[in-house]
């Protein structure tokens, strides 16, 4: 079995562990990126967001929500438009991100898939959201369901995230906050908990490593070509 015709052996790497297991770590407190899904006065996947924001904080994360407010549809205004560019610094700056949708039609709403929309898998030799992490959550009108946060990761895949195996789904959202918008004891609460402490972990763990986590063979292997292709033009 030493035979591999389809292979280009050259860029095959083994496991570097100095890259996967640098021993200089940065020590600044994890960036993590929240996004919500609804413009509504007392938005629920917002004061999920703020919820999870506070709990981030009291973790050691330093944490920026972004307001969907004012961004336009995706293709019905340039990048340089104010609010994508805002979009764009956000997830540029962080290490992580919450991605929290209500459930609209069995799905997660034209707002959060804007914003999603309106990040570009690269902006020039950078790919803005490869290697972050990444935790999914959303709100439900009624009963508990899961198509929101399972469309989510399915974004979050495609837009090469880390995404963590925990979520969370609050099902009739409007009974689980106070008059003061903050959200009440449950085992609701307790999940989101729990999602944010399992995402700071693996912003810790994996920010580092992160470039070295993403790093493919089928690129390298094209890269490569491409080098070997732009010589031969030269020469």
């Amino acid at each position: 079995m030493s035979d591999f015709p389809a292979l280009s052996p050259e860029h095959l790497q083994s496991v570097d562990h100095a890259r996967l297991f640098p021993t200089t770590r940065a020590d600044h407190a994890p960036r993590i990126l929240l996004l919500y899904g609804s413009l509504r006065d007392r938005s629920f996947s917002r004061l999920m967001t703020e919820e999870a924001a506070r709990v981030l904080n009291m973790l050691g994360a330093e944490t920026r929500t972004f307001n969907p407010a004012g961004l336009p549809l995706p293709d019905d205004a340039d990048a340089d438009h104010p609010k994508v560019q805002e979009l764009r610094d956000l997830v540029t700056w962080s290490e992580g991100m919450v991605w929290c949708s209500p459930e609209r039609h069995g799905s997660m709403t034209g707002i959060m898939k804007a914003q999603i929309d309106w990040i570009p898998l690269s902006i020039g030799a950078v790919r803005p959201t490869q290697g972050k992490t990444l935790a999914v959550m959303q709100v439900c009108g009624g009963s508990q369901s899961f198509n929101a946060v399972n469309q989510l990761r399915i974004l979050g895949r495609w837009m090469r995230c880390l995404t963590i195996p925990n979520q969370s789904s609050v099902a009739k959202a409007w009974q689980q906050f106070d008059g003061d918008d903050r959200m009440l004891p449950s085992s609701y609460y307790d999940r989101m908990v729990d999602v944010m402490e399992e995402l700071v972990k693996f912003t810790w763990l994996t920010r580092d490593a992160a470039p070295y986590l993403v790093d493919r063979y089928s690129e390298r292997k094209e890269s490569g070509e491409a080098l070997i292709a732009r010589v031969n033009a030269t020469s």
